[in-house]
């Protein structure tokens, strides 16, 4: 399980990092072979599943994302605990909430992540 303290620390981190525009700290939350799924992954490379595998893909796509979006900036609503994983809802992109799914190692790093958003 993870703690709630646990799971409002990587939270709070992990905002602080996207809106730092810091990809190496954004990097810094996930393993190197980490799975990345969500809908702007095919829109943005035109990858139809919307999974990216690894530090390297990934990392690519958010240098891109970072780049087309240059006043990104992330609002933290809520974070959830789960058994393994945790969710950090937030006011995300383009005025789209989002919802981010973190599956966590021992080492509180994520190795699988699934970002959803609305509209």
């Amino acid at each position: 399980m993870i703690a709630p303290e646990q799971a409002r620390a990587f939270a709070h981190e992990w905002i602080e990092a996207w809106n730092s525009h810091d990809l190496e700290r954004i990097l810094s939350h996930y393993t190197d072979d980490f799975e990345m799924s969500s809908p702007f992954i095919a829109s943005f490379t035109g990858e139809p599943s919307g999974t990216l595998q690894g530090k390297d893909q990934v990392g690519a796509y958010w240098r891109n994302a970072l780049e087309r979006i240059p006043d990104l900036h992330f609002e933290l609503i809520e974070v959830l605990t789960g058994a393994g994983s945790l969710t950090i809802y937030y006011k995300a992109v383009l005025g789209k909430l989002g919802a981010e799914v973190f599956f966590l190692n021992d080492d509180g790093r994520a190795w699988k992540a699934m970002a959803h958003y609305d509209r």
